[in-house]
């Protein structure tokens, strides 16, 4: 009979177990992220103690150059990732998705696997002869993609965080979309944007975006735009509470949905709560 392949982090628990015991073994999670050469882990504080152990045998099973673990949570509005490094050198890696290429430093900004079929989506609403505001782009997670995939749309990709900003003009060019995507570095609240002339406006922060939905509606063209709206929400019933937080902070400023909003869950957010994108057609005043 054919002999049953062993997972990769069931080899490495294997080898944890040899080293520090039960105990640790089986507190090791089966979860890990590769961001191309770099692997990052979520591990209990416990294991820590351990890290060049689980750092020689995740590089041995995976052939990763460098492992990280996280320490803490996401930290402030730049979105900066708290992480220690287990094993490895240099934490810059490419993360090559349907085509496009991203670099990063991943010891030092974010990329979530989990929005991967949320920036495909994405790519495929904007349309030829659009203009787009990405207020929170980062890296150009959702901009680099849905420039790729829409050549007759052009891109305006806001970043206030200098490392990530670096990256977003490096991938912009990578890419082949110095043409059409234009990078700003400043705060997406006070820096020089037209006023009523985008198509489409994302907002892509967590947890909550919807503090910029005002900005967003000032940005719109008129007579009328999209706004996408990012949030999370207590999982239970998730999407109709996104939705109707989206409606009410666009009837704060006078912008009336044309049409039903509509939500759907991105991925699950921590215990009990779900990160959702409301996408609204908006009529402008």
């Amino acid at each position: 009979m054919r002999r049953e392949r062993v997972p990769p982090a069931e080899r490495v628990r294997q080898r944890l177990r040899a080293v520090a015991g039960d105990r640790a073994a089986e507190a090791m999670p089966r979860g890990y992220q590769r961001l191309g050469r770099v692997l990052v882990l979520r591990l209990p504080s416990e294991l820590l103690a351990h890290g060049a152990v689980l750092a020689d045998a995740w590089q041995e099973e995976l052939g990763v150059a460098t492992v990280l673990a996280h320490v803490g949570p996401i930290d402030g509005e730049l979105r900066r990732p708290r992480l220690v490094h287990l094993g490895g050198g240099s934490a810059e890696t490419e993360v090559v998705e349907h085509g496009t290429r991203w670099r990063l430093d991943a010891s030092r900004l974010m990329f979530a696997a989990g929005n991967r079929t949320e920036r495909l989506r994405f790519a495929r609403a904007v349309r030829p002869g659009e203009t787009v505001a990405d207020l929170f782009a980062g890296i150009g997670y959702f901009t680099v993609p849905a420039a790729r995939a829409c050549p007759g749309a052009t891109f305006v990709a806001v970043e206030k965080n200098p490392v990530a900003f670096a990256y977003l003009r490096e991938n912009v060019r990578g890419n082949g979309l110095a043409m059409r995507v234009r990078p700003v570095l400043g705060d997406n609240r006070t820096v020089d944007l037209p006023r009523r002339s985008f198509d489409r406006v994302l907002l892509g922060y967590l947890p909550s975006s919807l503090s910029w939905v005002p900005r967003a509606v000032e940005l719109l063209a008129r007579p009328r735009g999209t706004v996408h709206v990012h949030l999370v929400a207590d999982a239970r019933d998730a999407v109709d509470r996104a939705e109707r937080a989206v409606v009410a902070a666009l009837e704060r400023e006078n912008a009336s949905p044309e049409g039903a909003v509509r939500g759907r869950e991105v991925k699950p957010y921590g215990p009990g709560r779900t990160h959702v994108v409301v996408d609204a057609r908006v009529r402008t005043a």
